[in-house]
């Protein structure tokens, strides 16, 4: 059982401390108050019981987790939930950045937010560039050669699977727009010491976005506040303390950060903490199954990441027709009375976008029901705290990693529609073996 205390301090200052088996972390943060958009005060009130819960890593690197309430990754979420905070996230970055404009999403966590973030700023920048980065290389034979050629790696220090890919684009056009990018929106859950964002930019430079002038860290969470030798000073003077220091590493770029919650974080281990094992899921090969066609949602670089979801959702509609025993011929429309009261989309690992959009697209088909979204991840974490519960299960992309599915209890729900990229034969047995899973995939 997770143990949390909670009191305020001065000048707005909360802590938390929170107790997992393996150690204690402490918290201190304060919540946004209020935005400025348009010269009018807005009120996000986010508070850290909205946004995260927290649990223990397997992961010798890092043992505890910031779990999110708002992401749809480890806990099922509302889509209009998560919508919200794509918005609210995305209204926090300023008008009148300087163009080309592009938005970079961290694999695996981060690519729906990406896109989320990114579809929001198109109100303002509508030729901003999403592009996600990558564990799975791109050899689905689905595109042709140039479409598989890396723009740079990266690597993300303390994660479970710390090697990125980022891929560049076979269109010319787009590629050009790319390498001409003025202004760089970093789009991750959370930040902690800023490393990534340094990796990822250094990498994007070496590799020819050299006329980046400004680099915008926009997280639903940022625990660089009061970090190190800045733990005694007050909030805005660390928090510009802290940028300056990031800055310093990225000479010549302007650099700012957007939140909807920041603070800082401190970890104590357990006495003698029981040793653990990290299942291997450092890997950015192919896999043996076939990525199929789903578009182009961001792991290249695209102005639409709704770029293939209405055929997803067709294929979502033939096969729930299907599995209802509603219709005969695929012919048949489909009739949106026949969802049930409670369903459940699961994405798969990076796929997810497209499996929003489509819980979202049911969320407003039924009325006096529950729709949630989640997803199939390989990040390995222990049971306890905000896990409640753990299903685990061989990946669907023929990696031979085990893959897992957090707080997810199949007799919860009337409909599981799990959303794949891959051949429908590739979902492990367990998910075929329930009368409750609807798979939905891009190939027969």
């Amino acid at each position: 059982m997770t143990d949390i205390k909670n009191n305020m301090t001065a000048n707005k200052m909360y802590k938390h401390s929170i107790t997992l088996p393996r150690g204690t972390l402490d918290l201190t943060y304060q919540t946004n108050s209020a935005t400025a958009k348009d010269g009018i005060e807005q009120s996000n009130h986010y508070q850290l019981e909205d946004l995260l819960g927290f649990a223990q890593r397997i992961n010798p690197k890092r043992a505890f987790l910031f779990v999110s309430k708002v992401l749809g990754r480890h806990i099922p979420v509302a889509p209009s939930t998560m919508r919200h905070a794509f918005t609210d996230l995305a209204n926090l970055v300023p008008d009148d950045l300087p163009e080309p404009i592009l938005v970079i999403g961290m694999a695996e966590t981060a690519v729906g937010l990406s896109a989320g973030v990114h579809q929001a700023l198109q109100t303002r920048y509508p030729n901003a560039l999403l592009l996600n980065s990558t564990r799975h290389a791109q050899h689905d034979g689905n595109h042709d050669k140039s479409s598989h050629s890396l723009l740079t790696t990266f690597s993300e220090d303390h994660s479970h699977a710390s090697q990125h890919l980022i891929y560049q684009s076979a269109d010319n056009v787009t590629q050009a727009q790319l390498l001409a990018s003025k202004t760089l929106i970093m789009v991750d859950d959370e930040a902690s010491t800023g490393n990534t964002c340094v990796n990822v930019v250094t990498a994007l430079r070496n590799a020819g976005l050299d006329q980046l002038e400004q680099v915008h860290l926009t997280t639903l969470v940022d625990w660089s506040l009061n970090q190190e030798r800045h733990q005694h000073q007050d909030t805005a003077d660390s928090d510009d303390a802290v940028s300056d220091q990031i800055a310093k590493r990225l000479p010549n770029i302007k650099f700012q950060r957007h939140h909807l919650l920041s603070g800082a974080w401190t970890w104590t281990d357990a006495p003698n903490p029981e040793p653990i094992t990290m299942p291997s899921v450092d890997t950015t090969e192919a896999g043996s199954h076939t990525l199929g066609d789903t578009g182009n949602w961001g792991r290249f670089p695209t102005l639409d990441s709704t770029d293939g979801f209405d055929n997803y959702l067709l294929r979502f509609q033939t096969a729930f027709k299907v599995f209802n025993k509603q219709a005969q011929s695929e012919k048949e429309q489909f009739d949106k009375k026949q969802l049930p009261k409670r369903i459940l989309v699961l994405g798969s690992n990076e796929f997810v976008w497209l499996p929003f959009l489509l819980a979202e697209w049911l969320e407003t088909q039924t009325q006096n029901s529950i729709v949630n979204f989640s997803a199939l991840t390989r990040s390995p974490i222990a049971l306890g705290g905000a896990i409640t519960t753990m299903l685990s299960f061989s990946d669907n992309y023929g990696l031979g990693m085990t893959n897992f599915a957090y707080n997810v209890e199949p007799n919860d729900w009337d409909l599981i529609v799990l959303c794949v990229e891959t051949s429908a034969d590739s979902v492990d047995d367990m998910w075929q073996s329930l009368d409750n899973v609807l798979v939905v995939s891009p190939t027969l």
